[in-house]
């Protein structure tokens, strides 16, 4: 599975930004699907996940009633709504696959350890 994220850029904090990570998968629905971000000298952190149908989500404290995970299974393509930036949300965000729970979001799926497949990253800067 390869997978292409976009939509990262420069926005002033309380501003909005929407990520699309597009998968090359042959059966999307097979896949779990998330977004991770990464900060200069941190490690890379879960920010959410959706599960094969898109009716279950799961969320990070830190971005919880600010960031809305989606999935498009006809475009093959995920999406990060970003509201209420916040200067500490600045990073290289990842989204992933996960193959393991046949589409599911288990209990760990918090951790980068479960995901399968990775994207090459896209650069959000939020200035203050």
């Amino acid at each position: 599975v390869q997978l292409q994220a976009s939509g990262g850029g420069l926005v002033q904090a309380g501003g909005s930004l929407r990520l699309s990570c597009v998968a090359s998968a042959r059966t999307f629905t097979n896949y779990a699907m998330g977004w991770f971000r990464q900060a200069p000298g941190k490690e890379r952190e879960f920010v959410a996940a959706i599960n094969w149908s898109g009716i279950y989500t799961r969320y990070a404290d830190s971005v919880k009633g600010r960031f809305i995970i989606s999935r498009d299974n006809v475009k093959n393509t995920i999406y990060l709504q970003m509201n209420i930036l916040k200067p500490e949300d600045t990073a290289v965000y990842y989204c992933a696959a996960m193959s393991r729970a046949n589409g599911g979001l288990g209990e760990h799926s918090d951790s980068r350890y479960e995901w399968d497949y990775w994207g090459q990253g896209t650069q959000v800067t939020v200035s203050s």
